[in-house]
């Protein structure tokens, strides 16, 4: 203990197997307020500077401030608190509940199950209770002492416990970086939506391997080992994987040209819809019936594929009518155009216009051709609307709309006389 600590605590009256105790539950719970306090008021400073990080911690941003104030505080009680003596255990029972709840939310926040931060938790809070207490190696030498041999190898349950933590650390890293870098190029002004897209992409795969670097060399996994084995396994699932980093390649491919981007109108043999999202295997197009097809890019990049909505989102739609020959031509034409002009989809630049384009066996037929800019909302129920709204101006005007007719002639004469 520091003499002026030591000064402090020998000034107060009574037991000190008593006081001190009760000087060092009250020392907890003020840092723990205090730490509150602060957390309530730097945490929406800190989400406003780091929207990025505020939105990857999932609302658990004030919490977190707050468990890792009150931790760092109480580090520095417990250093300066002599080892040994009672208050000393209340301090470091004190840190280690503010390091495992710190642990709980970070790991909640990056949605990690339950079953995996709650002993990753337990086992921070015992390791941080035993170290303060007097040092973690009688533990560290109980868990050592629990394992079984393997060949030449030795498992232990510290080993296990310890490559759990790992992975679970380095899990919860790459998930994080990834919620920081994706927000991140979201917000990037420079970049379109593929652009974000690809980036975001190859960051994670960036993140990924280097997760799996700095993991190998932390769990001591020797490589050299498996060399040959890892070469003859890499073969076959080169083989064996050949698709799908077939898949993977075409879908960077399909990011880097632009041809197809999220929101892009496309059509892929009978799947018509609007494009959701580019992945690592698949294109997902969502369907005017709300369903998801999921075509593998490869095919994307090896069949015919319909964009319309490549260059310009605007698409012409072609509604076909009939009129018959009886009817007023230019009356019907006008009344087409103006069906077509009160439908709320239909652009008015380009205009929508009629053509007439050939006199039919029973009727003269018609094209009313019509712009629209969200191909993504249908084109039937564009059809539909003007067709509705043409009907009602036809029977108002009186203009007919023929259907088939056949005239059969019966001959009359009477049958020949059988020889």
């Amino acid at each position: 203990m520091t003499p002026g600590l030591h000064d402090l605590l020998s000034l107060l009256p009574g037991d000190p197997a008593v006081v001190h105790p009760l000087v060092a539950l009250a020392l907890a719970v003020a840092i723990h307020l205090v730490a509150s306090a602060v957390a309530r008021f730097a945490s929406p400073r800190l989400r406003r500077r780091f929207r990025a990080l505020g939105e990857a911690l999932a609302g658990h941003l004030r919490p977190i401030l707050r468990h890792a104030i009150a931790a760092a505080v109480m580090a520095l009680a417990v250093a300066l608190w002599p080892i040994g003596d009672f208050a000393h255990l209340i301090l470091g029972a004190a840190l280690a509940l503010s390091l495992s709840l710190l642990a709980v939310h970070i790991l909640r926040s990056l949605a990690i199950p339950r079953l995996a931060v709650l002993p990753i938790a337990l086992l921070l809070f015992v390791m941080v209770l035993s170290g303060s207490s007097g040092g973690f190696a009688p533990v560290a030498d109980m868990l050592d002492g629990v394992g079984l041999d393997l060949g030449k190898r030795r498992v232990t349950l510290l080993g296990l416990v310890s490559m759990a933590a790992i992975c679970v650390a380095l899990f919860a890293l790459v998930r994080l970086a990834n919620r920081i870098v994706g927000r991140s190029i979201t917000r990037a002004h420079g970049l379109d939506a593929t652009q974000k897209l690809l980036a975001q992409k190859l960051a994670a795969i960036v993140v990924v391997v280097a997760a799996f670097f700095i993991g190998v060399d932390l769990l001591g996994i020797d490589l050299t080992a498996f060399a040959v084995f890892s070469g003859a396994l890499g073969l076959a699932v080169g083989f064996g994987l050949q698709k799908t980093f077939g898949n993977l390649i075409a879908g960077i491919i399909l990011l880097m040209d632009r041809s197809i981007k999220p929101g892009d109108v496309i059509v892929v043999g009978d799947s018509f819809g609007w494009v959701n999202k580019i992945g690592v295997r698949a294109v997902s197009v969502i369907t005017r019936d709300g369903k998801e097809h999921l075509i593998p890019n490869e095919n994307l990049m090896t069949q015919e594929v319909e964009n319309w909505s490549y260059s310009d989102r605007n698409v012409r739609v072609r509604i076909p009518v009939g009129i018959g020959y009886d009817s007023d031509l230019k009356l019907a034409q006008e009344l087409m155009l103006r069906a077509a002009q009160e439908s709320p989809r239909v652009l008015r630049n380009p205009k929508p216009n009629v053509w007439l384009t050939a006199f039919g066996e029973n009727r003269v037929e018609h094209d009313i051709l019509v712009w629209i800019s969200d191909p993504e909302s249908g084109v039937g129920n564009v059809k539909s609307d003007v067709l509705g709204r043409l009907w009602l101006l036809f029977r108002e005007h009186g203009i007919t709309i023929p259907y088939p007719q056949r005239v059969i002639h019966a001959a009359r004469d009477a049958a020949p006389p059988l020889p």
